[in-house]
Parts: structure tokens; sequence; C-alpha cells
């Protein structure tokens, strides 16, 4: 017969205690690594004997915990983990500060819950001092301008002056939706490449197109561009697209097909006249027809070309000279494929990139927003590579998931603009919550900002507790020097945080402030634990069962 299934069910005040004892866990865990001095969390790893993993990013360490023993510090756990894991899909860092700020509030809403304050009032109330906390993070904000700056930005992510220094640079250069791949080095040093122009890895249909064997690729001035996802499998399918290009008087065309067979590449190749007529294919771009389609439309609009596409029943029969794309210069080697200079029209460039842009904004969609911003970066003709360089495949690995979680969080800089880092900006909110908590004569009211106000200090305290210094030492200090004061713990110094560069993207600080304070006062309304658990079959259906201790 099928397994049985019960469960067990743990009410207060029980529910709260067991809740906190697994959040405590995993914020505990992750706690160390906050800041430019962070400690390291030391993970095993499952798969095979190497040494464990070394890390500091308290998104990737949460991932890591999958299960707790106890089931019930399991489930406070994994409404942290939870929470740190969509954190970092969608901002790529605050994650550590996120967990910090969730332990505070809800331990301390646990201990005015169980001294007989109210839940839901409680709840209402937390959410009401977010919101005036996100605002008051809006109304500090300001943009981005400059390599320095952003440099600055980057080492205030990183710890990692070369990699901050590079990655300026790059955002510099590429912009905020510019594309830019991180790759493992080739060298113990890092390095930059910059490529100009759209391009896809995607390549030529036949080696033997390839013209200039000493760079494995074909180059061509001025060419006009044939797109489509067409299967090419006969050559007189590209008799009409040959004749008219020959009589439009064309010197080069490359042609972007999803098939090509070895009959019509054979055709193409014995028609090629290098001082007359050049001609080249290349592989639609994409892995799907998502992808394929996307492709399409962003090299017709680049190029100013029709493209023809299988699915509408499009032919090459009717093509006429106006439906081929036209570029200052196209490149093709066996893995990618690049256009420079698309000769469309630049007011419908400009208003394709602004409609991608908008759906980016629009989007919480992680691999959405991945793939808008890719094409936004390809569109606007630039994009960098970065070899991540390193003396053991261990370095290598950790300085590349390092350098992706950076460039996330500055690209998310120039977007939405910055804000004062190392908790400073957290410290500075504390004051309007302190005069609403003044004005207000209901307890549960009084107790929410109260429990928020000394929250927003953890951040701050926990930076300067890492790096082996007296927080409430510094924290004096840092309220008698005044507002935007904070304190350099590489320096040992209270400084002006703006001004020496110490910065917090502002989207990464808002939100990992909601998602600690939303997720912390939904936690402390759960009050019943239920746990499905399977029993095994019973021996007989005439043994008699037995009601289960609750």
């Amino acid at each position: 017969m099928p397994q049985a299934k019960t469960r067990r069910v743990i009410f207060q005040p029980a529910t709260y205690r067991r809740l906190q004892r697994g959040t405590r866990k995993l914020v505990e865990a992750i706690r160390p690594t906050l800041g430019p001095r962070p400690r390291i969390v030391a993970i095993s790893r499952l798969l095979d004997e190497r040494m464990p993993e070394l890390l500091d990013n308290g998104g990737t360490i949460a991932k890591r915990v999958e299960r707790l023993i106890d089931p019930d510090e399991d489930m406070g756990a994994q409404l942290v983990r939870d929470m740190l894991w969509r954190l970092q899909d969608q901002v790529g860092d605050g994650t550590a500060t996120a967990a910090v700020l969730f332990g505070s509030i809800y331990d301390q809403g646990i201990r005015y819950l169980t001294a007989g304050g109210n839940a839901m009032r409680l709840q209402a109330f937390l959410n009401k001092g977010t919101q005036t906390i996100l605002g008051q993070l809006t109304a500090m904000t300001s943009q981005v301008t400059g390599r320095e700056q952003l440099a600055h930005i980057a080492e205030s992510l990183s710890y990692d002056p070369p990699l901050a220094k590079l990655l300026g640079e790059i955002f510099d250069i590429v912009g905020a939706y510019g594309r830019l791949e991180i790759r493992p080095g080739r060298s113990r040093e890092m390095e930059r490449e910059y490529v100009e122009g759209m391009y896809w890895d995607w390549g030529l249909h036949s080696r033997e197109m390839i013209a200039d064997y000493s760079r494995a690729g074909t180059e061509f001035e001025n060419p006009a561009i044939l797109i489509s996802d067409l299967e090419i499998e006969a050559p007189r399918q590209l008799f009409p697209a040959l004749e008219v290009a020959l009589r439009a008087q064309i010197p080069a065309l490359v042609i972007v097909a999803e098939k090509l067979s070895d009959a019509a590449v054979g055709f193409l190749l014995a028609n090629k006249k290098p001082d007359r007529f050049q001609v080249m294919a290349v592989k639609t771009p994409g892995w799907d027809k998502y992808e394929k389609a996307w492709a399409l439309e962003d090299l017709a609009i680049l190029t100013g070309g029709r493209p023809f596409i299988k699915v509408a029943g499009d032919t090459l029969d009717r093509i006429k000279p106006e439906d081929f794309g036209y570029a200052r210069r196209a490149t093709a080697d066996l893995r990618t494929f690049r256009i420079v200079g698309g000769k469309g029209n630049p007011r419908t460039l400009r208003q394709h990139i602004a409609r991608l842009r908008a759906a980016f904004n629009a989007s919480d969609d992680t691999i959405l927003r991945d793939n808008l911003l890719k094409r936004i970066g390809k569109l606007m003709g630039g994009s960098a590579t970065l070899w991540i360089g390193g003396a053991t495949e261990l370095e290598i690995e950790a300085r590349k998931e390092l350098a992706e979680r950076t460039a996330a969080s500055v690209r998310a800089a120039m977007m939405e603009g910055v804000l004062p880092g190392g908790g400073v900006a957290l410290l500075a909110c504390r004051s309007v919550l302190q005069q609403m908590a003044a004005q207000s004569d209901n307890a549960d009211e009084r107790a929410a900002y109260r429990i928020l106000i000394k929250a927003l200090a953890e951040p701050f305290r926990t930076i300067v507790a890492n790096a082996g210094h007296d927080a409430s030492d510094v924290m004096a200090e840092v309220r008698l020097a005044g507002p935007g004061h904070g304190y350099d713990v590489t320096t040992g110094q209270v400084v002006d945080v703006m001004q020496v560069g110490i910065y917090d993207p502002a989207v990464v600080l808002k939100s990992a402030v909601y998602a600690a304070l939303t997720t912390a006062s939904l936690a402390l309304t759960v009050d019943v634990l239920i746990h499905r658990m399977e029993q095994p079959e019973r021996a007989s259906v005439h043994v008699p069962s037995k009601r289960k201790q609750l």
C-alpha cells in the first residue's frame, strides 16, 4: 500500500525559538563576510576531495547550505537562504548586508512579540518604516561620472584595486549597457580586449571561406548583407540573390543563413571573384528560436535590411536590392561574426534601443534582463572582454566570480546612481525614524521604528568589527564627525565617505534593505510549523494505527 503521510505540528512559543535558531545559523555564517576586511567561510566540496571552497560572498554561501539537520531550524535557514539567493540573482551583491539586517530585525521582533506585542500590527509598521527608509535612500542618491569614480565603486565592492581599475576603464568606455564578457585568463595577469561593432558567437559555414589565413578569418569593406534564417539546400535557391547583387554592382555580399549545404557552399566558392565580387556565408546567430528571432531583428535594424524568415514562408525568389542590409565593415571567422558601422536608419535604431531599455527596466526576470542587456550592448556598437588571470585554477575561479559580481553592481550603479558606502547611508536614515517614533502614541509603531533604528546601525558595526576595531568606539567618533562621515577600515580613520570614494550602488543597497525588512517582517508572523513526513509501510492492514503525539 502507498506510504502514509502525517504532519508534525509546532506551536508557539516553540515556533519562534526553533525558527530563530535556524536563521541565526545562516546569518552568523554570512556576517563575517561583510566589509573590506572580510573573514573567510570554508565549505567542503561534495563531488571531489579538493580543498574546501573559500568564500566571502553571502549569496554563494547561502546557496551551498542545502539543508540543516534539524527540520525546524531548516525552515528558518531556508527563509534566509531564499531571500539571499533571489537578491544575488537580481542585483549581484548586497547579500551580507541583507543577512545582517534580517538577523537584527528578526531577533528584536521576537523579543518584542514574546513580551506581548502584536505580530500583525508590528508587521504593518515595519513595512511603513521600510518605505520611509527607501524614500530617504532615494533622496540621497547621486549619479556616477568618469573612470575614476567607477573604479572607486568597483574597489568598494571588490576590495581588489587592480580589478577595480580595469573595470573602471572598461565601463567608462563601453557604458552602462555595454557588453562585457569575463573569461578565465591566459596568464597570471588580468587583460582586457575591446571589440568595435556588433558581434555574435556564430561564424562561417565553411573553412574554405577564410580569405586571410594569417588572421583565420575574412573581412569585407562596405558589404551588402542578406539577413535570414533560411536553410539553403540547393544552389538554385541562391540564384536570385546573387543575380540581384551582381546587377546592383555590389562588390561584397554576406549571406546570413541557418543552414548551407555542401553543394551550396561549393556554388558560392565557385562564383567568388576576388577582384569583382566576394561572398561569404555565416550562421544565423542564436541557440534557439527566440535568440535567432532577436538576432535577426537587431541585425535588420542595425543594417537597414529586411529579414527573410523561414516560418513566415519567405524565399529569395523575389529579393530586391533594397532588401539587403549594409555596413561599413563585416568580419567573420569560424566562431564569430561582426558588423561595424551598420547603415540602418539612426532614428529607428535609437527607438529600438529605447524600447529594449524600457523592457530591461520593467522586467524582473533575471534571464530576460541578461538577454536584453546583451542585445543593447551589441547595438550600441562596442564590447569588452576581461581575461582573469591567476596562479592557480582555484584563484582564477574565485577572482572571476568576484569580477562578475562587481561588474553587475558597477553597471547597476551607472544606471541607478550611488549612495554613501560603508553603512553610512543606512545610519543617515535613522534620524527620520527617530522623529516618527517620538511623534507616535502607538506602542507597536514605536517598537517597529526602534527595531529599525537599531537594525540600520548593524551593517556599520559589523563592517568595523570584522576589520578588528571596536564598533562602539568608532560609532561615537563617527557621530561626533557629523553627517556623511564614516570609518575607512583600510586606513583606520574617520572620513567623508563620498569624498574618499566609498560608495554603495543605490539599487544594490535599496534591494538589500527591501528584501531584508520585508522578509523579516513576514517571518515574524509565522505562528505554526508543519512538517510532512512519510511513515514506513505497515506490515499488515490489520495492525491498529497509533496516534502520534504532537
